[in-house]
C-alpha cells in the first residue's frame, strides 16, 4: 500500500531530513541566507570544491575557510565585500558541503585545486582572502601560482612554529572561544561537524606545511590581519610572519578575537578595501 499524499516519500531518509532541518535552523538563527549566492561545484583530479558566488565586477575576492569551517561562515564578511566586486566562497574538499577526498590534501595540493578552478574560470589578479588555515592554503596559491593572485590577505594566519601541536592549537582556540559570540559557536560548531571524522588527518595536514618558509617567496600585496585579542595568532607570530612576506603590512582589529572575518566582519572588510585600494 502506498504512501499518502501527505505522508514520506518513499525511500526518504530521515536522518537527512532531520540534518537538512537542523542545518537550516543553524543558519537562521546565525543570520546565514540561502538566497544570496549562486552555488556550483568543480571536480578536479578526485576531489570537489564547491563555490558561492555573490557580487557583480571585474574585481573578484576569494575567500579561503580555516580547518573545521566552511565557505558559510563567510556570509557576513560577503555581504560587505559584494558591493565591491565578486565575492567567492569556497568549501574546499572535505569541508562544508564538499564531499570527502579519496586523501587528505596537503596545503600544497589543496592550492592547486583552487588555482585550478581560477585558471577554469579564466580568473586571474584575484584578491585572495584566507583565514587561519585558510592563509595557508592562500599562501601556497600566492606562491605556486602567481599570475592567479593580485593581492594577498592573512587573516588570523596559522601555524605559529611555537604551537606547533594538535594540543596546543585546541588550547589556544579554546581561550579564543571563551570570548567569541554565540553566532560563532552556532556556525563554527556545525561546521566542525561537517568536517567529519577525518579532521584528525586534517589537523595532520595543517600542522606539517611550514608557512614560514614559504612567506619570503611571496612577491603579491600582502596585509596580515588579525583581532587584537587573538590566541591562536599572536601578535609575535604575525609581526613575524608580516616581516617575512616582502613589504606586507600588518592591522589589528580592536575587540575581535581569532574568528574575526566571521564575528561583525565590518571592520575586516574596511581594512581590506582599504588595502586593495591603496
Amino acid at each position: 500500500m502506498g504512501a499518502s499524499e501527505d505522508g514520506p516519500e518513499a525511500g526518504a531518509d530521515p536522518g537527512a531530513e532531520f540534518a537538512a532541518a537542523a542545518d537550516d535552523l543553524v543558519d537562521r538563527l546565525a543570520g546565514v541566507r540561502d538566497d544570496e549566492g549562486v552555488t556550483s561545484t568543480f571536480a578536479v583530479d578526485g576531489a570537489e570544491l564547491v563555490l558561492e558566488e555573490r557580487g557583480a565586477g571585474p574585481r573578484l575576492f576569494l575567500l579561503l575557510h580555516g580547518i573545521g569551517m566552511g565557505r558559510r561562515v563567510f556570509a557576513d564578511l560577503a555581504s560587505h565585500l559584494a558591493p565591491h566586486g565578486r565575492v567567492w566562497m569556497l568549501d574546499q574538499p572535505g569541508y562544508g558541503e564538499a564531499p570527502e577526498p579519496p586523501r587528505t590534501p596537503t596545503m600544497e595540493r589543496m592550492a592547486d585545486f583552487v588555482a585550478a578552478l581560477l585558471r577554469d574560470r579564466g580568473e586571474t589578479d584575484a584578491v585572495v582572502i584566507g583565514h587561519s588555515m585558510g592563509t595557508q592554503v592562500a599562501v601556497e596559491l600566492a606562491v605556486r601560482h602567481p599570475s592567479l593572485v593580485g593581492a594577498l590577505v592573512l587573516a588570523g594566519p596559522t601555524v605559529d612554529p611555537a604551537a606547533r601541536t594538535a594540543p596546543r592549537q585546541l588550547l589556544r582556540l579554546a581561550r579564543d572561544l571563551l570570548v567569541e559570540s554565540p553566532r560563532v559557536f552556532l556556525i563554527g560548531g556545525r561546521e566542525y561537524l561537517r568536517a567529519g571524522p577525518h579532521l584528525r588527518r586534517k589537523m595532520t595536514a595543517m600542522l606539517v606545511h611550514r608557512p614560514e618558509v614559504v612567506y619570503p617567496r611571496v612577491t603579491t600585496p600582502a596585509l596580515v590581519l588579525r583581532g587584537a585579542d587573538d590566541y591562536v595568532a599572536p601578535r609575535e607570530w604575525c609581526e613575524r610572519v608580516a616581516t617575512l612576506i616582502p613589504g606586507a603590512q600588518l592591522a589589528e582589529l580592536a575587540d575581535h578575537g581569532h574568528e574575526t572575518l566571521i564575528r561583525d566582519a565590518r571592520p575586516a572588510a574596511g581594512r581590506i578595501l582599504a588595502f586593495v585600494s591603496d
